[in-house]
C-alpha cells in the first residue's frame, strides 16, 4: 500500500489544489446554475421551487430569445468566415516571404493585446450611424472620399446590425488566426513541396493536393477556437451598442438583462442553453483530437 502511495500520491497532491478549485468554481457553479434554471425564482424575494423544464419551454417560446439566437448565428458566421479568410490571406502573403515580415506580424497581432471593451469604445465612434453632414467615423470617411452610397446604419440596422458588430471582432482576431495558419505553413516540410513540383504539379495543384490538406487540422482548430469565442460574445456588444439595443441582442446580453432584473431562473436557463451550444462545438473537437493522439 505504501509503495502504491509513493507512486501515485505525489502527483495527486500536486494537482489537488487545481482540481479543488475547478470542481468548486467551475463544475460546482455550473451545477448551481442548472439547479436555479429548474426553479421559479423570477424575483429576488423568493427562493423558488422546482418547476422542471418550464423555464426552457417559455424561453424558446420567447420571440426575443429566438431573435437573439438568430443574431448569434449571424454573428458567428460572419466572425468565423471573416477571421478565417483574412487570417489565411495574411499568413499566405507572409509565407511567400515579404520584406519586413517581423513588422507585419507585430502589426497584425497587436489588436489581440487590446481588450474588447477598449476597442469597442473606438469602434462605437467608427461605426457611427449618422449620415450626410452629421456623419462621423466611417460614414464621414465615405462621404469625404466621394463614396457616400457606402454610408449605412451599421449596428443600428434593424436586421443586419449584428453583422456590423462582427467587423471589430474580425479586426481583433484575424491576427491570431494568421499566426495559426503561418505556423501551419512553416510546419509543412519542403520535401513535400519539391516532390509535388517534380511530379509536374502546378502551383494551384500543389496548394490543393499538398498544402491545403496539411492545413486542415489548423483550420479546424481555428474554427473551434474562434467559434466558441463568438458564441460567448458579450463585452464587445456592451461597449458598442449597450444592453438596451434590441437589434444587437444575443443570448449573453439577454442573460445579463434578466439577471439584473432579478429573474434568476430565466437567466440561469439562458446560461445553460449557451453552455450546451458551446459544448456541441467543443466536445466533438476534443473527441477528434483524442482519437488522433491515440492513433499516433
Amino acid at each position: 500500500m505504501l509503495r502504491k502511495w509513493r507512486s501515485w500520491g505525489p502527483p495527486v497532491l500536486l494537482i489537488l489544489p487545481s482540481l479543488t478549485l475547478v470542481g468548486v468554481f467551475v463544475y460546482g457553479l455550473i451545477g448551481a446554475n442548472l439547479k436555479t434554471s429548474f426553479t421559479d425564482q423570477h424575483t429576488r424575494a423568493t427562493e423558488g421551487s422546482f418547476v422542471g423544464f418550464e423555464n426552457y419551454t417559455a424561453l424558446f417560446g420567447d420571440e426575443t430569445f429566438r431573435f437573439a439566437l438568430r443574431n448569434l448565428l449571424l454573428y458567428t458566421g460572419a466572425f468565423v468566415l471573416g477571421t478565417l479568410l483574412i487570417g489565411f490571406v495574411w499568413a499566405w502573403l507572409l509565407e511567400k516571404g515579404v520584406k519586413g515580415e517581423g513588422f507585419f506580424r507585430a502589426v497584425y497581432l497587436f489588436p489581440m493585446a487590446v481588450s474588447f471593451i477598449a476597442s469597442g469604445v473606438v469602434w462605437r465612434w467608427l461605426l457611427n450611424n449618422a449620415e450626410g453632414e452629421r456623419a462621423g467615423g466611417l460614414n464621414r470617411f465615405f462621404d469625404q472620399m466621394g463614396v457616400g452610397f457606402l454610408q449605412n446604419e451599421w449596428w443600428t440596422h434593424p436586421r443586419w446590425g449584428i453583422v456590423a458588430i462582427a467587423i471589430p471582432a474580425i479586426w481583433q482576431l484575424s491576427g491570431y488566426v494568421m499566426a495559426l495558419f503561418l505556423a501551419g505553413f512553416r510546419g509543412i516540410p519542403l520535401e513535400l513541396r519539391e516532390a509535388g513540383r517534380v511530379d509536374g504539379a502546378s502551383e494551384w495543384q500543389l496548394y490543393r493536393h499538398v498544402i491545403f490538406p496539411q492545413l486542415s487540422p489548423v483550420a479546424l482548430s481555428a474554427i473551434v477556437i474562434v467559434g466558441h469565442m463568438s458564441l460567448k460574445v458579450f463585452d464587445l456588444i456592451m461597449a458598442i451598442a449597450g444592453q438596451t439595443n434590441y437589434t444587437t441582442q444575443v443570448p449573453a446580453t439577454q442573460m445579463w438583462i434578466e439577471f439584473t432584473r432579478g429573474d434568476y431562473a430565466k437567466s440561469a436557463a439562458i446560461g445553460t442553453v449557451l453552455l450546451l451550444i458551446v459544448a456541441v462545438l467543443i466536445i466533438p473537437y476534443l473527441v477528434y483530437t483524442y482519437r488522433q493522439e491515440r492513433s499516433r
